[in-house]
């Protein structure tokens, strides 16, 4: 539901600015609202689940984006509109982490990365379909239906949640560190919104500059609050353990250049190539199908490979992928560019299957919370750092050309991706701090061996 929300939204823009009367530009609050909610309330989703238990926040969750969903249908203006999408945003933020606590304390770490998949699946059909439906709908019948969708199936999730999810909490779990909530989320919030508007070239120089500081300090003076107190809302002191240390530094680094290709692939495709947005669209399908196939092989190359031989390895591939975008050109032929955006699905799929799952390799259950909380909170701010830098280099490679013309576009767009690519292959280096035995216990490598 939350994805295909998400990728449907993306191709309704146009009709939804021509019915509120606004310009399309002023909708971008639409998506920076669901955004900075989510930047908020993921790092108080591990406390939230240990407090109120797995299946009420969960349940709490899916309705909360249900009534968003329905208030965003029948929105008479878009501030109306921006109210409602941070009540989706509020439930976003707790569905994924609360549903991986959920899966690490129901299974047994070796059966963890199959369940994991298992769940995912069905939640990467959105991407593969988000696009098109959206463009039929928009086409066919009104934007208000892009979020009526979300009703029904809420309504069935809230039922599936009800009957099969367990409730897991914690009896002794401490009062909410409202300090470090107030410090760390007003400090996200910021950084979150400072990088979406420096991708969109929006705001002067100067205030950018003062926004971006202003979060680094209340940041900063969360990181002096979180070692004097006992409970800090988002666990820190977690981090000491190699495994999610990886997952989220060096994680984070490679998803740098995954993050910008939302922002890059439609300059690429339709300013530099000239397809209309829903060619764009089915160009994306690809990806989103190998992702799904990945997902039901990704448990045997782990368990053959491991995830530091994994990592290493399917890092600089992906980079390679994203450097290949920089060979696309006027003629390349539509069926080379579905070839490659599946292939690139695929590594990227396994990446983030590798990254997630070894989270939670070293984590006990009564931490997995917390520690699903700052690896959410890791990654929703990685993919906002990809988008930025993929802005910066784009304005810097674009400065000076006529950017209607297509002739000009196209080679400064090559250095983009190239240089993310080259960006994304150094960062490989990163997980050779793993060690060949981390996360063995998740992926099953090396166990037929020692029996």
């Amino acid at each position: 539901m939350e994805h295909l929300d998400s990728t449907i939204l993306n191709t309704a823009i146009p009709a939804m600015a021509q019915s509120l009367h606004v310009a399309p530009l002023a909708l971008r609050s639409v998506s920076t609202s669901y955004m900075l909610a989510l930047a908020v309330f993921i790092p108080i989703s591990g406390w939230m689940a240990d407090r109120f238990g797995t299946r009420r926040v969960f349940f709490a969750a899916v309705g909360l984006f249900a009534l968003g969903s329905l208030v965003c249908g029948l929105s008479l203006n878009v501030q109306m509109l921006v109210a409602a999408r941070i009540l989706q945003g509020m439930g976003g933020a707790m569905m994924t982490p609360v549903g991986r606590v959920a899966l690490v304390r129901t299974f047994p770490r070796s059966d963890l990365l199959r369940t994991m998949n298992y769940v995912i699946v069905p939640a990467l059909v959105g991407p593969m379909v988000g696009p098109l439906i959206g463009g039929l709908i928009v086409h066919w019948l009104h934007w208000r239906i892009i979020f009526f969708l979300n009703l029904p199936l809420a309504i069935f999730g809230l039922w599936l949640v009800h009957r099969t999810m367990p409730n897991y909490l914690e009896s002794d779990t401490p009062p909410l560190d409202r300090t470090g909530f107030l410090l760390f989320g007003a400090g996200i919030a910021l950084l979150s919104y400072a990088l979406q508007v420096f991708g969109e070239h929006t705001m002067a120089t100067a205030p950018l500059s003062l926004l971006t500081a202003l979060s680094l300090l209340l940041l900063a003076l969360y990181g002096w609050h979180s070692r004097r107190v006992e409970n800090p809302v988002l666990a820190l002191w977690l981090l000491r353990a190699r495994t999610l240390q990886v997952s989220v530094i060096a994680g984070g680094v490679s998803r740098l250049g995954i993050g910008g290709m939302p922002f890059l692939l439609p300059l690429l495709y339709q300013i530099g190539l000239g397809f209309t947005p829903w060619e764009a669209g089915l160009l994306m399908m690809p990806n989103a199908v190998a992702a799904i196939l990945m997902k039901i092989s990704s448990g045997r190359v782990l368990a053959r490979l491991g995830h530091r031989t994994t990592l290493i390895s399917n890092t600089a591939i992906v980079g390679l992928t994203i450097g290949c975008f920089s060979l696309v050109g006027p003629g390349v032929s539509v069926w080379a560019l579905a070839a490659l955006s599946f292939v690139q699905g695929f590594f990227i799929s396994l990446q983030f299957t590798s990254i997630n799952s070894l989270v939670y390799a070293e984590v006990e259950d009564r931490d997995a919370a917390k520690a699903s909380s700052i690896a959410s909170t890791a990654q929703q701010l990685t993919f906002s750092f990809g988008t930025a830098l993929a802005a910066l280099l784009a304005g810097w490679f674009l400065s000076g050309l006529d950017q209607t013309n297509p002739a000009q576009i196209l080679p400064a767009l090559h250095r983009v991706f190239l240089t993310m690519g080259i960006l994304t292959i150094l960062s490989s280096l990163c997980y050779l701090r793993l060690r060949p035995s981390d996360g063995s216990n998740i992926s099953g490598h090396g166990q037929g061996r020692r029996q």
